[in-house]
Parts: structure tokens; sequence; C-alpha cells
């Protein structure tokens, strides 16, 4: 390694330590910033000791879940692997998880690194990584101050692609964006899909971002959606369709536990999915590792034990009561949620909380593409609104005719609820909110008296 990257780590891990021990934060974007300031190329020097394969994983939604996934069936066929596991995913935060990994030396002992990747931060990061496998989960509407409307999503995504034209990319054929992408980038690729319908109507939603053909502009045909634009499409002008593809989930049914199974690649899986669109994940996950060679022969096992949860679906049980926790940041997430909140049909209360920071985007305007309108059904109790904007949520709700309060104390509410409420409580967040809240809520499960939250 040369001298510069060798006094980048220094100053990176030094930069670390002291961020640890002032108890300033968990220390995994400023050390990267630091290297990069010192050694511009960091990223590629240290990424290239990698001994096997770098796979990526982009796209809206499923990125945190997926990479967890091949990381940890690598590690469980014996392989070491870099991860970026806090989900720090722009260039800053992906420099640090390899530069935080290496010896006194700077040297770095893997077989393979699992990087989630901000699809704009793509752009500038996969020409240093040169990634080998590249998982594209799908392509949807987000933070609209950042990424605009998806068709900016989908240029830079290209972009970034093309930049690394022998990556070979895994996409959701499902997805009519992500498969023109494939098509039209010339990277060599490998599909996977769900060729039966296991989305309900709740899930479905009307959120629709793309419905033309890619080729010749006329409207879509669709057999059937899963969500959003995803699902069986073909074109009644130019023949343009969905292909088959190359792995699929199949024969896909909810246990009576309210979990999943399903058959991959000739493997019945009992998994713990909660949702089906863990299942995509699951399914995308399995295709790179295929397609990568390694991490597949003990999937079985290793995906029948594995927590989907990644701190943001997590259960707690405090004073007596069920409290669930969920990550929602955008409108096909947030659409996922309230199904799972349907499926319940016991008696429930339900806390939103919906803050504006940067982290989560600062436009909120999404809210009106969510279909809000079913939570008149889910048997709520109450329904509470917290965080900066909770009354933009709460207005969302009223539109819907559905009655709700507001909290500025979060603790206290859920400290409420649990005590006086029906003993059933989800807990619905963005981004901002999800690690407070989390602590919050572990705290008090242990019973002890230190969580604060607002």
């Amino acid at each position: 390694m040369r001298l510069r990257s060798r006094f980048a780590v220094r100053c990176a891990k030094i930069t670390s330590f002291l961020i640890k021990k002032m108890n300033r934060g968990s220390g995994v974007t400023l050390p990267g910033y630091v290297a990069r300031r010192i050694d511009p190329h960091i990223l590629k020097e240290i990424s290239g000791q990698v001994r096997e394969k770098i796979l990526v994983t982009m796209g809206t939604n499923g990125k945190t879940t997926t990479n967890a996934i091949l990381c940890r069936a690598l590690e469980s066929e014996g392989k070491k692997v870099i991860i970026n596991r806090t989900g720090a995913n722009m260039m800053n935060g992906i420099i640090s998880a390899f530069v935080l990994a290496t010896d006194r030396k700077g040297r770095l002992d893997a077989d393979f690194a699992c990087i989630e990747v901000d699809e704009l931060a793509a752009v500038g990061v996969l020409p240093q990584l040169q990634p080998d496998c590249g998982v594209l989960t799908n392509i949807s509407r987000d933070q609209l101050d950042r990424f605009g409307e998806v068709d900016i999503t989908f240029s830079k995504l290209m972009a970034a692609v093309t930049s690394v034209p022998d990556m070979k990319l895994i996409i959701t054929c499902d997805d009519i964006l992500s498969c023109s992408l494939a098509q039209e980038s010339g990277n060599p690729y490998v599909t996977c899909g769900i060729s039966e319908q296991i989305f309900d109507d709740i899930s479905r939603s009307e959120i629709r971002e793309s419905i033309f053909c890619r080729k010749c502009g006329s409207k879509l045909e669709y057999e059937f959606f899963h969500y959003g634009q995803l699902g069986i499409y073909r074109c009644p002008s130019c023949g343009w369709k969905r292909p088959d593809p190359d792995y699929s989930a199949e024969n896909i049914t909810m246990r009576e536990d309210g979990l999943y199974s399903f058959d991959l690649d000739g493997q019945h899986i009992d998994s713990t999915a909660r949702t089906p669109y863990n299942i995509y994940n699951t399914l995308s996950a399995y295709t790179a590792l295929k397609t990568a060679g390694a991490g597949y022969r003990t999937f079985k096992t290793m995906i029948e034990a594995f927590d989907y949860g990644n701190n943001r679906e997590s259960i707690f049980h405090i004073k007596g009561a069920k409290v669930q926790l969920h990550l929602a940041k955008n409108p096909i997430g947030f659409q996922q949620k309230v199904s799972l909140v349907l499926k319940d049909p016991d008696p429930k209360d339900i806390i939103i909380q919906i803050n504006d920071t940067s982290q989560d985007g600062t436009d909120i305007s999404w809210l009106w593409d969510v279909d809000f309108q079913y939570l008149g059904d889910s048997n709520a109790a109450s329904i509470t609104t917290a965080g900066t904007r909770k009354y933009d949520m709460g207005l969302r709700l009223k539109y819907e005719d559905i009655p709700c309060s507001s909290t500025t104390d979060m603790r206290s509410a859920i400290l409420d609820l649990v005590k006086n409420g029906t003993k059933n409580l989800y807990v619905i967040v963005n981004y901002s909110g999800l690690y407070r809240i989390n602590h919050l809520l572990t705290e008090l499960e242990k019973g002890t008296e230190g969580g604060q939250s607002r």
C-alpha cells in the first residue's frame, strides 16, 4: 500500500476512536471523509485487496435487507466479508467500512465485500469499487428533494451501471424500470421474479411509476400487478414483455404463524419473512449468490433462521404489551406496512412518527401517495401522530375521515398506550426516528429509565 494510503487509514482510525471516546456517535461516516480528503483513491486502493468478489446492492426498497442476506449467506460458508452494516451507503460511509476493517498496516483480510450503495452515490462509488455483481432491487419514488422524479433516479443508475460494463446485474424483471435499465445498459444480467399473484389489494396500491412501454411508448397491458408497477406486463403494440425469470420463488403460502413459505431453486423454505416483499429480497440475494458462485450451498439453513428485522422490523414486550417498530420511508414501503397492520385482526393502537430532517427528506408530500384509507378498517382503538410533521400526518388522516391525536412526547405516549391501551401497539417511523425509538423501546423492555425521545 502507498504511504499516502497508509496515512489516510491511520488518520481515519484515529478519527473513529475519538468519536467513540467522546460518545459523539458511531463513527461510520466521518472516518471515510477524513481518509478520502487525504487520499482521493483510498476506496479503489483498499477494495482492490478483496480476494474473491465484490457485490453491491442498489435500489429504492430492500437494499439493507438484501445486502444483509448476502453477507450472512457468505459467512455461513466460512467466507470473510466486509459490509457496511449500518446502512451508511454514501461514499464516506462505504470508505469507512473498508478502512476500519484493515489491520495496522492497512491490509484487508476479506474474501468478499457486500456493499449497500445509495442510488445517487453509485455514480461515484461503482467506478472505484469495480464490483463483480450488482443487485438492483427495484426503482420507484423516494425522497423527492434528493431524487426528484423516478426518471432522474433511472438516469443516475444507468450512468453508474454503464461505468462498470463488466459488472453483472441481478434484476427483478417484474419491475419494468429495472428490466429496461438492464436491457439498455449493455451489461450482462440475470433475472429473477415472482410469477404468481401473492400481494393483497392493500399492498398493491395505485402507485404506478411507469405503465408505458420503454420501447415504443404504448400503454402496457398487465396480467396482474404485484405492487406499484411490478407485475406481469406486455406491450400490445411492439410485443415487448416481462421475460421469463432465470430464478423464481414459487408455491408461496402464508403459514398459520403469519410467516411465509416458498420454493426456491428446488428447495422448500419455511422462512421468517412476515411480508411478501421480503420474498423479493430473498430471491434477489439468492440469484446474486448463485451468480457469484458462493453462499448458496447452505442458503436454506441460513435463511430459515434469518432475522429480516435489521432493526427496521422489531418486536418488543413491555409491561405485558406487544410493541412492534417498523420503518416506512417512501410510498411503496409505507403501503406494505399498512397491509401488515391490516393482517392483524386484533384491536391495536398505532403511533406514526414523521420527521423531515435531511436524513428523512424534507419533502414529505409522498404521504399523499399512500392509501391510508385502509387504516379506517384496521380495528385501531387509537392512532397518534408524532414527529416534526405530525400535523401534516394528522391532516392526511383527516382527509380519510380517520380520527387521530398527536403527541410531542413519544416516551410518554408509548408508556400510556402500553399501560392503558390494547396491549398491541404498532409504532411506524421514518429514518431519523428509527435509531432513537429503537433505543427507547429497548430500554423500556429492559425496564431501565434512561430512554428519552421526542
